[in-house]
């Protein structure tokens, strides 16, 4: 595969000097770095540094050639603060983006991402006392983030460190990795820099590559949605992996207990396991909840009527059944559901580990309770229905 192959296509564009005498615009030839002789250091690096709003931001340089990181002898090109106190990574390329730049950043982005507010301060300290002596570093990040006192400066927040990367041209490999990481919320942009010629005259352009600027208000919305949709996505199958454990102890406590009206039933990852009363549509019901656990016997035929009707036979027979369950119960007739449920429940911290023997015990306990006492109606329910 050749070089042009190798790096991302972009559409070409051209730069015009305009003749105010001739009425007439003439095209400037577009050159490559390495043909006028620039460097990455001693020149991209320099127009950046001294002109960082050419990236389209107010930045605030800190240092240049920065290689502060432990046990390693990695220097990456600027090192900025923007106007919301974070650290942006600008790594300069010439006329290749090379194969590395992505993975080179991101170290660098790791290695940033460590530095407290008093560290950023001492940084740009020691490049203001090489370039600026006599200039204060607290003072002017005050000046920038238009804060009164150091004190209020929230520098380096998070773990948002920003990253640039500049060059003439993209490889494919490199943009398609930016693309990836920019949809996993890694904050990146490519700028293409085009140096022109006129004689002797030089000239330079600057565009965003990646996001494209019109696009990218677009695309912090659509990430700000996809973040949402997996965070909840990794919730539920936090939640799913945590009740699916909670039963499986639950069962096996109930197999222990010698309790038979769970055994042919299996671990769920719901929120509710239930087991048959030997009549149709009729169950018990064991449920595990954030705040507290649940025994239920629920009423929950095809038919609505029969439902409420069933309800109203068992609830003539309250003070009985409370008495052989132990305890008073919550008779829930639901008019407006098909479904009826009579239940009991005890507040626990549910997703807290530490709780789940107690509320075993309490759920192995309270279900046979339930089981007793309402076992005693299944053939009056049964004779009901006919």
């Amino acid at each position: 595969m050749n070089s042009s192959n190798q790096r991302f296509q972009t559409t070409s564009h051209s730069m015009y000097r305009i003749n105010h005498g001739t009425n007439r615009i003439s095209k400037l030839k577009q050159v490559r770095f390495a043909d006028l002789g620039f460097s990455e250091r001693n020149h991209l690096q320099e127009w950046l540094a001294n002109q960082p709003d050419a990236l389209g931001e107010d930045l605030l340089i800190i240092q240049k050639e920065f290689d502060g990181f432990d046990d390693t002898k990695e220097r990456l090109d600027l090192l900025a603060i923007d106007k919301a106190g974070g650290l942006v990574i600008i790594e300069n390329k010439l006329d290749d983006s090379g194969r590395n730049v992505v993975w080179q950043s991101l170290k660098y982005a790791s290695y940033c991402s460590t530095l407290s507010q008093q560290k950023i301060a001492e940084i740009f300290q020691r490049y203001l006392d090489k370039h600026q002596p006599g200039q204060d570093a607290q003072t002017q990040i005050c000046e920038f983030l238009g804060k009164e006192d150091f004190d209020d400066v929230v520098l380096n927040p998070g773990m948002d460190q920003r990253i640039i990367m500049v060059a003439a041209e993209f490889r494919k490999e490199v943009t398609s990795t930016v693309l990836w990481l920019l949809k996993h919320r890694v904050l990146l942009k490519c700028f293409k820099a085009t140096p022109f010629q006129d004689g002797s005259d030089l000239f330079l352009t600057v565009e965003q590559l990646i996001p494209l600027p019109e696009a990218e208000e677009l695309m912090i919305g659509i990430s700000e949605k996809e973040v949402e949709e997996q965070s909840l996505e990794r919730g539920q199958a936090n939640r799913h992996k945590l009740r699916t454990e909670f039963w499986h102890q639950t069962l096996e406590a109930l197999e222990q207990a010698k309790v038979a009206l769970y055994s042919n039933v299996g671990p769920s990852r719901d929120h509710w396991l239930n087991a048959g009363s030997g009549l149709s549509g009729v169950h018990y019901s064991m449920i595990f909840n954030r705040d507290e656990v649940r025994v239920n016997f629920v009423l929950n035929r095809a038919s609505k009527e029969q439902n409420k009707s069933l309800f109203d036979l068992l609830l003539a027979h309250a003070s009985e059944l409370e008495k052989l369950f132990g305890a008073p119960l919550a008779w829930r007739r639901m008019d407006d559901k098909k479904v009826s449920i009579i239940e009991y429940c005890q507040a626990y911290d549910g997703h807290n580990r530490e709780s789940w023997p107690a509320m075993i015990a309490w759920v192995v306990d309270h279900i046979q309770r339930l089981e007793k006492a309402f076992d005693t109606q299944i053939p009056a329910l049964r004779v009901a229905l006919r």
